[in-house]
Formats: C-alpha cells, structure tokens, sequence
C-alpha cells in the first residue's frame, strides 16, 4: 500500500487573466520581454519583478543548483545580474560550466518567462558603476562576505563588516572601489519562452530560439 503523501496540493488555482496570440508578439524577444517587464513593474500586484530564479550545473558532476536573486540590467546582448564570483557556489558553477537558465514568475499576472543561454562577465568598469549605486551598506558587506564559505558564528561575519567599515571610514561612497571578485554575470540567450497562463492547464506558450547568438529569432508556439 501507497505511503500517503505528508502535503498534498490540490488542483484549485486556475489561470484565466490573460492569453497570449502570435499576432501581439514583438518580433524581437528581448522586445517582447522588455514589455511584459514594464508591465509587471506597472502592476502594483506584483512586488518585486526583477527577482529570478537562476539556475547553474557543476560539470563533470552535472548536479545542478538554484537560488534566487535580483536581476539588474537588460540590453540586447542579454540579462545581467550581480554577485560574488570567488567564492560562491553559482561562481564554481560557472566555472566548470558557462551555461544557465534564469526565470522570472509574475504570479498576479499569471506570467512567466524562461531564459536559457550562456554566460559572459562583464567589464570590471560596468560592474563599477553598478556598484557606485549600491547602498553603502551594501558595498560594505560585498567586501566583508566570503560567499558560501562556512562560518564559525555570526560574530565572525560582524567583526569583518566592522573591520571593512573602518577601512572606509571617511571615503565617500561613489569612492568605495568594487571588489575585483565581485561584479556582473549576463546571460546571452539562446532560448527565450514567454508563458501565459491560461484556464484549464492548455497555457499559451511562445519559444524564441537561435542556435547562436549570430543567428535570427525563430518563434514557435509549443503545448503547454
């Protein structure tokens, strides 16, 4: 006999705000997601848009992580997001593997968009000015913080944002240098789906797709 589950959740919530035709699809996709973004910012329903869920694999292992983060800076090259790349666990990753996927879920709109690519650094001067925005607080915990690496107690972490802070005492905050290991990661796409939610499960689904990052769009309606 079948162990019963410990949580089960039952199919209630249904998806009927919206839909989704190829005739209102930009033929650019980062267009197209730069719209529905806008959108999702607009809606007061929808708190904070720009978090993502990044997801990255470890090679020869293939064991794949995610986290969520905040994503930061969109051209038409692709997604940049910010972050510890020394010490970090998704930095490891990426070490072994170039490759990730980021997707972003507008639960009020019924929304989602998938992003698959692989990734490149950016120059340490766009990661500076990124940085010089950041609050001070901020800057001084992306000096203090050896991310991912085990620590004894909390106390330890303190003693190091006060010994960072100290170290900065009296330089003016667009003056506090960004770490050399810190800074941003893109993500150049390859893959770009835009899901709509819709009644009954039978979602509207859209997938821009190149085999390079030379090549043009293709777009393709897929079951949901």
């Amino acid at each position: 006999m079948a162990e019963k589950p410990i949580i089960f959740a039952p199919e209630t919530y249904q998806y009927d705000k919206d839909s989704l035709d190829e005739s209102q699809l930009l033929e650019d996709p980062i267009d197209q997601f730069t719209k529905w973004f806008n959108e999702a910012k607009n809606d007061p329903r929808e708190p904070l848009p720009e978090a993502i869920t990044l997801a990255t694999s470890s090679l020869p292992s293939g064991k794949v992580s995610t986290r969520i983060l905040l994503f930061k800076e969109l051209d038409h090259r692709g997604f940049t997001i910010y972050s510890n790349w020394k010490t970090s666990g998704k930095a490891k990753d990426i070490e072994s593997n170039p490759n990730a996927a980021i997707n972003f879920f507008w639960r009020d709109m019924q929304r989602q968009v998938r992003v698959e690519g692989f990734t490149e650094f950016v120059s340490h001067e766009m990661s500076q000015r990124y940085f010089n925005t950041r609050p001070r607080g901020s800057k001084i915990g992306a000096w203090s913080s050896e991310q991912s690496h085990p620590l004894k107690n909390r106390k330890e972490l303190e003693d190091l944002v006060e010994a960072n802070t100290k170290r900065f005492e009296g330089v003016p905050d667009d003056k506090i240098p960004c770490p050399d290991y810190w800074g941003g990661l893109r993500i150049v796409p390859l893959e770009i789906e835009f899901w709509q939610g819709r009644p009954s499960r039978l979602h509207d689904r859209f997938l821009y797709s190149r085999k390079s990052e030379n090549d043009p769009w293709e777009v393709t309606r897929i079951a949901p």
